[in-house]
Protein backbone atom coordinates (compact mmCIF):
# COMPACT_ATOMS: atom_id res chain seq x y z
CA UNK A 1 0.00 0.00 0.00
CA UNK A 2 1.06 3.47 -0.78
CA UNK A 3 0.01 6.90 1.09
CA UNK A 4 -2.70 4.63 2.84
CA UNK A 5 -5.47 6.43 4.85
CA UNK A 6 -6.15 5.64 8.26
CA UNK A 7 -7.86 2.33 9.59
CA UNK A 8 -9.59 3.88 13.03
CA UNK A 9 -11.64 7.13 13.09
CA UNK A 10 -9.85 8.72 15.71
CA UNK A 11 -6.79 9.51 13.50
CA UNK A 12 -9.56 10.30 10.59
CA UNK A 13 -10.54 13.48 12.21
CA UNK A 14 -7.41 15.28 12.06
CA UNK A 15 -7.19 14.84 8.32
CA UNK A 16 -8.97 17.98 7.86
CA UNK A 17 -7.79 19.68 10.10
CA UNK A 18 -3.88 19.03 9.05
CA UNK A 19 -5.01 19.67 5.75
CA UNK A 20 -6.71 23.06 6.01
CA UNK A 21 -3.83 24.17 8.15
CA UNK A 22 -1.82 24.13 5.15
CA UNK A 23 -3.63 26.61 2.85
CA UNK A 24 -4.33 29.80 3.03
CA UNK A 25 -7.05 32.12 4.07
CA UNK A 26 -8.88 32.47 0.97
CA UNK A 27 -8.12 28.74 0.24
CA UNK A 28 -10.03 27.53 3.28
CA UNK A 29 -12.44 29.75 2.81
CA UNK A 30 -13.02 28.18 -0.58
CA UNK A 31 -12.05 24.83 0.78
CA UNK A 32 -15.14 24.88 3.47
CA UNK A 33 -17.79 26.24 0.82
CA UNK A 34 -16.71 23.38 -1.48
CA UNK A 35 -17.16 21.03 1.70
CA UNK A 36 -20.52 22.17 2.11
CA UNK A 37 -21.52 21.43 -1.83
CA UNK A 38 -20.78 18.20 -1.60
CA UNK A 39 -22.49 17.31 2.11
CA UNK A 40 -25.76 18.64 0.74
CA UNK A 41 -27.34 16.13 -2.49
CA UNK A 42 -29.52 18.87 -3.00
CA UNK A 43 -27.56 20.87 -4.24
CA UNK A 44 -26.95 18.88 -7.67
CA UNK A 45 -24.50 16.95 -9.90
CA UNK A 46 -20.96 17.33 -7.18
CA UNK A 47 -19.05 16.60 -10.13
CA UNK A 48 -17.09 19.60 -10.61
CA UNK A 49 -16.87 20.71 -7.16
CA UNK A 50 -15.49 17.60 -5.53
CA UNK A 51 -13.34 17.48 -8.98
CA UNK A 52 -12.15 21.50 -7.42
CA UNK A 53 -12.04 20.30 -3.42
CA UNK A 54 -9.85 16.93 -4.96
CA UNK A 55 -6.92 19.64 -6.60
CA UNK A 56 -7.00 21.64 -3.84
CA UNK A 57 -6.42 18.94 -1.20
CA UNK A 58 -4.18 17.56 -3.19
CA UNK A 59 -1.63 20.51 -3.20
CA UNK A 60 -2.07 20.21 1.14
CA UNK A 61 -1.33 16.25 0.74
CA UNK A 62 2.71 17.18 -0.70
CA UNK A 63 5.25 18.23 1.02
CA UNK A 64 7.79 19.37 -2.03
CA UNK A 65 5.57 18.73 -5.18
CA UNK A 66 7.45 18.23 -8.65
CA UNK A 67 5.67 20.39 -11.80
CA UNK A 68 3.53 17.83 -13.06
CA UNK A 69 0.49 17.08 -14.93
CA UNK A 70 -3.07 16.24 -13.06
CA UNK A 71 -3.30 12.67 -13.43
CA UNK A 72 -7.09 13.11 -12.38
CA UNK A 73 -9.54 10.39 -13.33
CA UNK A 74 -12.77 11.46 -14.01
CA UNK A 75 -14.60 12.81 -10.72
CA UNK A 76 -18.22 11.39 -10.58
CA UNK A 77 -19.45 13.26 -7.16
CA UNK A 78 -22.55 11.35 -7.36
CA UNK A 79 -20.79 7.88 -6.89
CA UNK A 80 -18.39 9.71 -4.29
CA UNK A 81 -21.28 10.68 -2.43
CA UNK A 82 -23.17 7.46 -2.59
CA UNK A 83 -20.21 5.56 -1.71
CA UNK A 84 -18.17 7.88 0.78
CA UNK A 85 -20.79 7.32 3.58
CA UNK A 86 -20.82 3.69 3.95
CA UNK A 87 -16.71 3.59 3.99
CA UNK A 88 -16.36 5.94 7.01
CA UNK A 89 -19.15 3.29 8.83
CA UNK A 90 -16.57 0.73 7.86
CA UNK A 91 -13.70 2.82 9.45
CA UNK A 92 -15.39 3.84 12.31
CA UNK A 93 -17.50 0.42 13.68
CA UNK A 94 -14.42 -1.08 13.37
CA UNK A 95 -14.98 -3.60 10.95
CA UNK A 96 -12.45 -1.63 7.80
CA UNK A 97 -9.70 -3.40 10.69
CA UNK A 98 -11.26 -6.00 11.27
CA UNK A 99 -11.41 -7.26 7.75
CA UNK A 100 -7.51 -6.99 8.28
CA UNK A 101 -7.56 -10.67 9.73
CA UNK A 102 -8.41 -12.41 7.02
CA UNK A 103 -5.33 -11.02 4.65
CA UNK A 104 -3.09 -14.00 4.56
CA UNK A 105 -0.25 -12.31 2.09
CA UNK A 106 2.82 -10.08 3.32
CA UNK A 107 1.75 -6.31 3.19
CA UNK A 108 3.93 -3.69 2.69
CA UNK A 109 3.03 0.09 3.78
CA UNK A 110 5.23 3.18 1.84
CA UNK A 111 3.63 6.16 3.58
CA UNK A 112 5.11 9.92 3.50
CA UNK A 113 5.72 11.35 7.18
CA UNK A 114 4.22 14.62 5.83
CA UNK A 115 1.69 13.33 4.68
CA UNK A 116 -1.82 14.81 6.12
CA UNK A 117 -3.26 10.69 6.55
CA UNK A 118 -1.05 10.70 9.74
CA UNK A 119 1.02 7.16 9.54
CA UNK A 120 0.35 6.40 12.85
CA UNK A 121 -3.29 5.61 11.61
CA UNK A 122 -2.08 3.42 9.41
CA UNK A 123 0.86 2.14 10.93
CA UNK A 124 -0.51 1.16 14.62
CA UNK A 125 -3.49 -0.06 13.67
CA UNK A 126 -2.65 -2.82 10.65
CA UNK A 127 0.17 -3.76 12.71
CA UNK A 128 -1.58 -5.40 15.39
CA UNK A 129 -4.12 -7.22 12.47
CA UNK A 130 -1.57 -8.34 10.00
CA UNK A 131 0.16 -11.30 10.40
CA UNK A 132 2.60 -10.47 7.99
CA UNK A 133 3.52 -6.55 7.91
CA UNK A 134 6.06 -4.36 7.17
CA UNK A 135 6.06 -0.22 7.11
CA UNK A 136 8.39 1.68 5.44
CA UNK A 137 8.33 5.91 6.37
CA UNK A 138 9.93 8.26 4.17
CA UNK A 139 11.33 11.88 5.43
CA UNK A 140 10.01 14.77 3.73
CA UNK A 141 7.39 12.92 1.47
CA UNK A 142 3.29 13.70 1.15
CA UNK A 143 0.77 11.32 0.09
CA UNK A 144 2.17 10.60 -3.32
CA UNK A 145 5.41 10.21 -3.02
CA UNK A 146 6.58 9.64 -6.92
CA UNK A 147 5.68 13.48 -7.29
CA UNK A 148 7.73 14.93 -4.05
CA UNK A 149 11.04 16.03 -5.35
CA UNK A 150 12.88 15.02 -1.66
CA UNK A 151 11.31 11.74 -1.63
CA UNK A 152 10.60 10.12 -5.72
CA UNK A 153 14.08 8.52 -5.45
CA UNK A 154 14.17 6.78 -2.29
CA UNK A 155 10.14 5.62 -3.06
CA UNK A 156 11.28 4.17 -6.02
CA UNK A 157 14.14 2.53 -4.31
CA UNK A 158 11.97 1.01 -1.60
CA UNK A 159 9.73 0.06 -4.45
CA UNK A 160 12.22 -2.08 -6.28
CA UNK A 161 13.74 -3.42 -3.60
CA UNK A 162 10.47 -4.52 -2.26
CA UNK A 163 9.20 -5.73 -5.51
CA UNK A 164 12.21 -8.12 -5.54
CA UNK A 165 12.63 -8.90 -2.15
CA UNK A 166 11.09 -12.53 -2.14
CA UNK A 167 8.37 -13.69 0.51
CA UNK A 168 10.85 -15.65 2.92
CA UNK A 169 12.88 -12.94 3.01
CA UNK A 170 11.28 -10.57 5.73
Amino acid sequence: MIGSGPFEEAYAQRIMETRLGRLSEAERTEAFALMETLKNPASGEPTAALAHFGAMMSKADMYDALPHKSEALEVQGSVYQSVWPEAAKLRSSGELLALGKDIQCPVVVIHGKYDPHSYEGVNDPLSGVLKDFRFILLDECGHEPWFERRARERFYQVLRDEVGRSPSSG
